[in-house]
């Protein structure tokens, strides 16, 4: 990803909106993350979506415009995706929506997933069991990329309280995520980015009230 560019916001405490935060308006100008398919592994490496070797083994094998493709198939994925967040966020999701996600069933079911026992290192072992279950995924085309990010947003459906999805509500800010927070009371995307700068504003406009006040007086 370009050097111009900031890290990727991974502030959503939900994959998949992290995904759709991979182009934002954090400040002033939007910013695109996606722009290439080198940029869509760098992204998916930085958000824990692939791990550096299969990142590493794409770049060695990829054609040249392959990765590109597949970065415009995550442009377009993420986009639908939006659309269906924007217009559910902040209500609880009805059975009715099912038929809405069947282009995400689509991409699901290309999946080719399985599992794996293997044994918990020093410091992880539980008291059951010496063992865990793994779930691992053949990488065999670039179009697999687009598998982690559609589980991502299948786990946001399915085990997400809709109601809790918010977006900033700084402009001209366009960053979302789930509110966890006690009392569900989270504004900003962060309050090092967008809280601290609605404070500032927020003091500013006092201060300026409180200047009109004492020249009317």
């Amino acid at each position: 990803m370009s050097d111009k560019r900031p890290a990727p916001f991974l502030i959503a405490d939900a994959r998949a909106l992290d995904f759709l935060n991979s182009v934002a308006t954090p400040v002033d100008t939007p910013v695109e993350w996606i722009e290439s398919g080198q940029d869509l592994l760098s992204w998916l490496a930085a958000a824990g979506f692939i791990s550096p070797s299969v990142r590493a083994g794409f770049q060695k094998s990829a054609v040249p415009g392959e990765l590109d493709a597949v970065a415009a198939q995550a442009r377009a994925l993420r986009e639908w995706f939006r659309s269906f967040v924007q217009k559910h966020k902040g209500h609880a999701l009805r059975q009715d929506t099912a038929k809405e996600i069947e282009p995400l069933n689509r991409v699901l079911a290309r999946d080719e997933a399985f599992g794996q026992i293997i044994a918990l290192g020093r410091g992880r072992r539980r008291a059951q069991s010496e063992f865990t279950w793994r779930f691992e995924r053949r990488w065999r085309s670039p179009d697999a990329l687009l598998l982690p990010i559609a589980t991502a947003m299948a786990d946001l459906i399915c085990g997400e309280d809709f109601t809790q999805v918010k977006a900033c509500e700084r402009s001209p800010c366009t960053l979302l995520f789930v509110d966890r927070t006690r009392g569900h009371a989270r504004r900003w995307c962060s309050m090092a980015i967008c809280g601290n700068r609605a404070k500032q504003a927020s003091h500013r406009e006092r201060r300026r009230r409180l200047m009109s006040g004492r020249q009317g007086g």
